[in-house]
């Protein structure tokens, strides 16, 4: 049965359009435009975004994470622990989705691609760019895997802490490290009056992009 509080939930979106003629060539560099909005606008948490991956089985699953880079303008860069269930579900099938959402400013950003790891170097740099406590709880969770109890978790911490003493900083662990999606889909949706939004999509062609507009 439909809820009656969450079914009269709506608002109306009126900010902004979107046409072909608004955006850039290549949809990289639009969306580093649209995240340099979202930037300047002071939006909460600009950079997370929800990861969808699949299963063995075809069972998706999502999670929310944070966008650490855009490389060479061609691809999306995230950091993980290779061992989490995103990370074997990547390991058997190394494609997956993104989404941004930007209620502030009344956009999302569909992203769709293939998933390479990130060049060792590259995680090292990062990893060693974190704060301290990031990089011993990055040696302490066992990602994904069943614990008995909270309690479990500090003691592992308290291990790594013990394990490295004064180090600083830590090295980066074998199991932890970037992704990079490289799109071969991008969609970016402004949200319009009446529920007609705009929606431009681009596709990748060979060496280019081919760019449409969808229903929405």
């Amino acid at each position: 049965m439909t809820d009656p509080q969450l079914a009269d939930l709506r608002k109306t979106y009126a900010q902004r359009t979107l046409t072909e003629a608004d955006v850039l060539p290549d949809p990289v560099r639009q969306f580093r435009t649209w995240l340099d909005e979202a930037l300047a606008a002071h939006l909460d948490e600009p950079t997370a975004m929800t990861v969808s991956t699949v299963g063995s089985h075809g069972q998706p699953s999502a999670r929310v994470v944070l966008l650490k880079g855009l490389p060479e303008d061609a691809g999306f860069l995230f950091y993980t622990n290779y061992d989490s269930r995103k990370g074997h579900e990547l390991s058997a099938q190394p494609l997956a989705a993104m989404t941004f959402f930007w209620p502030g400013l009344e956009r999302q950003v569909r992203v769709e691609g293939r998933i390479e790891k990130a060049p060792q170097g590259m995680s090292d740099e990062y990893f060693q760019s974190r704060p301290r406590s990031s990089q011993v709880g990055a040696w302490a969770s066992p990602q994904s895997q069943p614990i008995a109890s909270r309690e479990e978790l500090e003691q592992r911490e308290t291990e790594v802490l013990n394990r490295f003493g004064a180090q600083d900083p830590l090295p980066r662990p074998p199991h932890w490290g970037g992704y990079i999606l490289r799109p071969h889909r991008i969609e970016f949706w402004q949200g319009r009056p009446s529920r007609l939004h705009d929606r431009i999509v681009y596709e990748q062609e060979g060496n280019g992009w081919q760019l449409s507009r969808l229903a929405p």
